[in-house]
C-alpha cells in the first residue's frame, strides 16, 4: 500500500492512457504532465505531501506546484503535451492564454519540436490581446515596443496559416508520393530502362533512385 512506503521511495504502479508507469526517484524520463499525474494520484490515495516530497527530494511547495501543474490548462492542450518534455514554466505561460490559444500554442510547440520557455514566451508575445485571459491588461514585454509586439503578432499569424496549409494537404501529398514512388520503383527496376536513363539522363536516374530508396 502507498501509505506504507518508506521515505526513500514512492512507488505507484498506475495506469494512464493504457500505459503503466513506475514512479520513484528516477522520474527524469517522464514528461511534466506524466509526473503531475503520478503525484496527483498519490495525493488522492492519501499519501502525505510531506512524505512524497521527502521521497522525491523536493520541498512541499515544489510538490504542490507539480500537483497543480495543469490547473487552468484546457484538456485538449493537456492531451497534446502529455508526453512532451516541457519545462513547468511553459504551463505558466499557457495559463495566461484562453483555451483556444493554448491549443494553438501546443500545436506550434509540437510542430517546431521546441518546448522551451523562451519559445512559449515568444508565442505569448505574438498572441492577440483578445486571446489572453487578462485581455484588458496591455501586454508588456521587457525590451519590446508596442510596434514590435504588433509585428510579432502578424508574423506568428502567418506562420500558423502556413502550418495549417501544410497540414491540410499533407495526407494527399503523402498519397501522391507513395503512388509516384511505386511507379518509379518499377521504372528503375527495369534493366533496360535503368540503363537508358543512366546513360542519357543520369541526373534523372539519380533523383529517381533517391525517391525509390526513400523509406519515410
Amino acid at each position: 500500500m502507498l501509505k506504507d512506503l518508506g521515505e526513500t521511495q514512492v512507488e505507484c504502479l498506475l495506469s494512464s492512457d493504457d500505459e503503466a508507469f513506475t514512479y520513484n526517484k528516477r522520474i527524469s524520463r517522464l514528461s511534466a504532465i506524466q509526473e503531475h499525474r503520478m503525484i496527483a494520484k498519490a495525493i488522492e490515495r492519501n499519501v502525505p505531501k510531506e512524505k512524497i516530497a521527502r521521497a522525491l527530494d523536493i520541498n512541499v511547495r515544489s510538490l504542490v506546484r507539480k500537483a497543480t501543474l495543469i490547473e487552468g490548462i484546457c484538456e485538449e492542450a493537456v492531451a497534446l503535451l502529455k508526453d512532451k518534455m516541457c519545462p513547468m514554466a511553459v504551463f505558466d505561460v499557457l495559463r495566461k492564454m484562453l483555451p483556444i490559444r493554448q491549443i494553438e500554442t501546443a500545436e506550434l510547440l509540437i510542430n517546431a519540436n521546441n518546448y522551451s520557455v523562451g519559445y512559449a514566451s515568444a508565442i505569448l508575445a505574438g498572441t492577440p490581446q483578445a486571446q489572453l485571459v487578462n485581455s484588458s491588461t496591455p501586454k508588456r514585454i521587457k525590451g519590446m515596443t508596442a510596434e514590435a509586439l504588433s509585428r510579432m503578432e502578424s508574423e506568428l499569424s502567418r506562420l500558423q496559416q502556413a502550418i495549417s496549409s501544410i497540414q491540410d494537404t499533407y495526407g494527399q501529398d503523402h498519397l501522391h508520393l507513395t503512388v509516384l514512388r511505386g511507379y518509379l520503383a518499377k521504372l528503375v527496376g527495369n534493366t533496360k530502362i535503368a540503363k537508358y536513363l543512366e546513360r542519357h539522363h543520369p541526373e534523372f536516374f539519380s533523383e529517381f533512385k533517391s525517391i525509390v530508396e526513400t523509406t519515410a
